[in-house]
């Protein structure tokens, strides 16, 4: 999954951007992993290829910034996915 670019925050708002829609996917796999009980350091390792240990900050800004974007798209994101509202 790290092959995919993604930004250092994930972007925050209530517009559905067009950074969301490339990214839904991570946003499901970070949800699940938390679900799961998995640790955010695995978590952001598997998915952003990013070594939590190498780079603390960095990975927990990443892993922090997209899991609360994947919370959002869950409570509003979806609606606007799925009336193909534009941004």
């Amino acid at each position: 999954m790290a092959t995919q670019s993604f930004h250092d925050e994930a972007p925050d708002g209530d517009l559905l951007t067009d950074y969301d829609r490339a990214h839904v996917k991570l946003y499901c796999r970070l949800l699940d992993a938390e679900a799961d009980g998995a640790d955010w350091k695995e978590a952001v390792e598997i998915l952003f290829g990013i070594d939590p240990c190498a780079e603390p900050e960095r990975a927990r800004r990443v892993h922090s910034s997209h899991l609360a974007r994947a919370r959002w798209m869950t409570e509003h994101g979806y609606k606007i996915l799925r009336l193909g509202r534009p941004n």
